[in-house]
C-alpha cells in the first residue's frame, strides 16, 4: 500500500496554456480521495501526471517515499480504469483481465489465483468465459475494475468511471465501489465532475477550479463549511442560494436587507462574531442552502425574525421532497421542502429562513466571511 506526496505541481502546454497549478496535496494511504469540478478544471491532467501519461512540468510526485517523475509508468504500482472501459473485443473477460499479468510473465496459476479471486469479490465469476459485446455496461465496468484488480497496485486511479453508466446503474456502482475499496485496502484516487459521486464514496474532497485546488476536506466539512462562493455553489443539491444583500445594524440587532421590503436577523452568535464588523453597511453574499428555507407554519411561527414573502414559480415533485422555485424581491430561491407542502406555482407564500445556518461571503474576493 501507499500514500502519495504531490509538492508543487505545474502541468503547462505548448502556447503557454496552464492546465494545473501549484497543486500540493498528501494522499494518505487506504485513502479514497476524489477530484471534483467542472470540465477543464484540471483534475484528469492530475490523474494523468500521477499515472505517468502527463510528464510533469514542474514539482514532484512521491509514491511511498520513491520519486516517481521520471519512472515509466508501468513501473510506477498503479493501476488505471478509464471511463471508456478499453476492453479488448476479440478476448474473454477471463484473458482481458488476465492480459496485463500475462506481459509481466506472471505464472499460470498466479494468473489463474488472481483473476479468480478478483472475479469473485466483483461477483463476476459467471462472466469469464465471456466476450465484453455479451456483457452490459456495469459489467464492462466491473471487468475495467478487475483487470486493474489483479494487478494487486498500491494505488487505483480513476477516471470517471462510471460516466457512461444509466442514473440507476450509477447509484448501485458506488456502493459497489465503496465495499470494493474498503476489501482491497488501498489508495483510491478517483476523478469526477458528479458531486453526488464525491459526496458518497469520499473520505477526502478536492475541489478545483481553472487548475487550482479551492478547498480540500472530509464530505461533511466541505458541505457545511465552503470557503469560498464556488465551492458553495458546485457541492449541494440543489445549489446553495447565494443573494446579493446588506448588513444592517439597527440598534443591537444585525440584519441581512436585500430588495426594498426583505430582512433577515441574524442570530447573535453570528451577528457578535467580530469577522462581520468591517462589513456592516456594506454589500455582502448571503448563502442559503434551500433545505434552510421552510414554509410550514410551525417553521414559520418559530422564526419571526427571518420571514420572507415569496412568489412560487415552478415545483418540482421529487419524491419525498419538493423542490420550491421562488422569487423574493426580484431574486431567485430554490426551497427543498417536504412533500406535504400544498404550495402550487403562481402562489405568494411565506417562507422562514433558518438565519443559524447563513453563510455570509465577501463580494469582492467571493472568500467566506462567518459559517
Amino acid at each position: 500500500m501507499a500514500s502519495l506526496s504531490l509538492k508543487h505541481m505545474y502541468k503547462k502546454f505548448p502556447g503557454g496554456v496552464t492546465a494545473v497549478s501549484d497543486f500540493c496535496l498528501e494522499i494518505k494511504d487506504k485513502e479514497f480521495l476524489i477530484l471534483v469540478g467542472p470540465s477543464g478544471c484540471g483534475k484528469t491532467t492530475t490523474l494523468r501526471m500521477i499515472a505517468g501519461l502527463e510528464e510533469i512540468t514542474e514539482g514532484e510526485l512521491f509514491i511511498g517515499d520513491r520519486l516517481v517523475n521520471d519512472v515509466a509508468p508501468k513501473d510506477r504500482d498503479i493501476a488505471m480504469v478509464f471511463q471508456n472501459y478499453a476492453l479488448y473485443p476479440h478476448m474473454t473477460v477471463f484473458d482481458n483481465m488476465a492480459f496485463g499479468l500475462k506481459l509481466r510473465k506472471t505464472p499460470k496459476e498466479e494468473i489463474k489465483r488472481r483473476v479468480e479471486e478478483a472475479a469473485r469479490i466483483l461477483d463476476i465469476t459467471h462472466l469469464l468465459d465471456r466476450r465484453p459485446k455479451a456483457l452490459s455496461g456495469g459489467q464492462k465496468q466491473r471487468v475495467a475494475l478487475g483487470r486493474a484488480i489483479v494487478r494487486e497496485p498500491k494505488v487505483f486511479l480513476l477516471d470517471e468511471p462510471l460516466s457512461n453508466l444509466d442514473a440507476k446503474l450509477r447509484a448501485q456502482m458506488r456502493t459497489e465501489l465503496t465495499k470494493i475499496h474498503k476489501k482491497l485496502g488501498t489508495t483510491f484516487v478517483y476523478v469526477t465532475h458528479d458531486q453526488v459521486e464525491a459526496m458518497t464514496m469520499a473520505t477526502r474532497i478536492v475541489v478545483m477550479k481553472d487548475g487550482l485546488i479551492q478547498q480540500v476536506e472530509n464530505p461533511q466539512n466541505l458541505y457545511d463549511f465552503p470557503v469560498n462562493l464556488f465551492v458553495a455553489g458546485f457541492i449541494g443539491t440543489p445549489q446553495m442560494n447565494q443573494i446579493e444583500a446588506r448588513l444592517e445594524k439597527k440598534g443591537e440587532d444585525l440584519f441581512i436587507m436585500f430588495g426594498e421590503r426583505a430582512k433577515i436577523k441574524l442570530p447573535a452568535e453570528k451577528a457578535n462574531d467580530p469577522a462581520l464588523k468591517d462589513y456592516i453597511g456594506k454589500e455582502v453574499i448571503a448563502g442559503v442552502r434551500p433545505e434552510c428555507l421552510h414554509d410550514e407554519a410551525a417553521s414559520i411561527a418559530a422564526n419571526p425574525d427571518s420571514i420572507i414573502d415569496v412568489s412560487v414559480e415552478v415545483t418540482e415533485l421529487m419524491g419525498a421532497e419538493i423542490y420550491q422555485y421562488l422569487v423574493c424581491e426580484e431574486k431567485d430561491l430554490i426551497a427543498r421542502v417536504s412533500a406535504r407542502s400544498t404550495a402550487r406555482p403562481g402562489d405568494n407564500i411565506k417562507i422562514a429562513i433558518d438565519a443559524s445556518r447563513i453563510h455570509i461571503f465577501d463580494k469582492d474576493t467571493e472568500r467566506c466571511i462567518i459559517h
